[in-house]
């Protein structure tokens, strides 16, 4: 867990459709500015058993003044620095280009595994073009066509190979908890951490991480024993330009990775913004725990209700996974600032609590009585047996007959009905429907 890789190429060779392919999905994140095109895609995939985080870059020019190229290099210089392994996509409908010779300069002296690939072969003379590119001299190449999968398993089947075994802790950190403080650069996450250690005076054990820029500091006061994970070189107090948003979000990646529980810091002036949602997608999808933090609440002109109504704008934006704490808090005056702890590490206990399967069928099974999943095409859906899976984030399988034909309004009712009678608020849950 924590590997990273990075798509990497010129404009227009397939990297976005390659990345979709691996992410299953079609979300993507997308700048639109004066005509071009910024893809800055982050997703994780799980090939085999084996897991770890794809991130997709723009495409990379090497010498025009574009001041959008500009931008998109740094992304890409930033993306091939923190990637363990590097995938360099080309064209074989073109080609080497001078653009491609250009790309294939930079990755030589990145001292990262590369791994070539040929896109687009969807044809047997398509793969005698391909060979073409061993002129580049990066090593074998692999062909494959992002458009309709054909060699894309292969590929994967290699890629994983090539991924580190030991990323992430060096250590269990002594099985205590873990909580990440993450969010976009200048939303207050120092200034949390050290509105918490400054006052402190029995921290206290810096454990260096295996990523150059992430502290785990070992938290021992009030009654409590944790571990906080800073991401540090994400304290600018200027302006936030482009390549700093994406170094953030890299840096959240692999901060998330390595903990059970993430209070997200949004800055209260600026609300929840695209950049923080980012983080909270990455947040899902990694299935950790969740502690929203709206800091900076001091500078705020507040009336009645301004509190509630900033409040419902969070969960409007954050939905459907609204069952999420939000606290309201100010790191310079240390206003909330225990109470945030105090409900991560609530948010961490619904996070690791295991549910007997006697309880969960005796409290779930009248609801799907009472609320049968629809028929479809004639045929009758029943539920029998409900249980919980030996994971690390909280997952749930419901054994039926037909289970193919449960859609996706169905499992959300079940998720809501496990929320109604448990506790797994701040907690992303996964419902499995399985053959009985």
């Amino acid at each position: 867990m924590g590997a990273i890789v990075a798509i990497v190429g010129r404009p227009n060779v397939g990297k976005s459709t390659f990345f979709n392919r691996l992410t299953e999905t079609k979300k993507a994140i997308v700048d639109e500015q004066s005509g071009v095109t910024r893809d800055r895609h982050y997703g994780k995939v799980d090939w085999n058993g084996k897991e770890f985080s794809v991130i997709d870059t723009g495409g990379y020019v090497a010498d025009s003044e574009d001041v959008w190229d500009r931008e998109i290099r740094k992304q890409v210089k930033i993306a091939m620095e923190e990637a363990h392994v590097l995938v360099f996509m080309l064209d074989v409908t073109t080609g080497i280009t001078d653009l491609d010779d250009q790309v294939a300069d930079m990755l030589r002296k990145s001292n990262k595994k590369v791994m070539v690939v040929a896109n687009k072969v969807d044809n047997h003379e398509r793969e005698l073009d391909a060979v073409e590119f061993y002129n580049l001299g990066l090593g074998d190449v692999h062909n494959i066509s992002s458009a309709n999968g054909s060699g894309t398993g292969d590929l994967l089947d290699e890629l994983v190979k090539a991924l580190p075994e030991d990323v992430g802790l060096e250590e269990d950190l002594e099985g205590l908890p873990r909580i990440a403080v993450v969010g976009k650069p200048n939303a207050g996450k120092s200034s949390l951490i050290n509105a918490l250690l400054n006052n402190e005076r029995n921290i206290v054990t810096d454990v260096a991480g295996t990523t150059r820029d992430t502290l785990h500091t070992r938290y021992t006061s009030f009654g409590k024993d944790f571990y906080l994970i800073d991401t540090a070189g994400l304290r600018k107090k200027t302006k936030i330009d482009d390549d700093v948003e994406f170094y953030s979000s890299i840096r959240s990646i692999k901060a998330i990775e390595n903990s059970d529980v993430c209070m997200l810091m949004l800055d209260a002036e600026e609300g929840l913004q695209a950049q923080d949602l980012k983080i909270f997608q990455i947040i899902q999808t990694n299935k950790r725990g969740l502690v929203i933090l709206v800091n900076k609440w001091d500078l705020i002109e507040k009336e009645t209700n301004t509190m509630k109504e900033f409040e419902e704008k969070i969960r409007e934006k954050i939905a459907p996974f609204t069952d999420v704490p939000i606290i309201f808090t100010s790191a310079l005056t240390k206003q909330r600032v225990l109470k945030a702890l105090e409900v991560a590490l609530e948010v961490y206990d619904n996070r690791i609590q295991k549910i007997p399967t006697k309880q969960l069928n005796d409290v779930l099974l009248p609801y799907i009585d009472n609320t049968p999943p629809p028929a479809l095409k004639g045929k009758y859906i029943k539920i029998k047996f409900i249980n919980q899976l030996p994971t690390h984030a909280p997952t749930f399988a419901f054994y039926c007959n037909l289970p193919q034909y449960i859609r996706e309004p169905y499992k959300r009712f079940l998720e809501n009905r496990l929320r109604e009678n448990f506790n797994f608020t701040g907690v992303p849950i996964s419902v499995f429907l399985r053959k009985k």
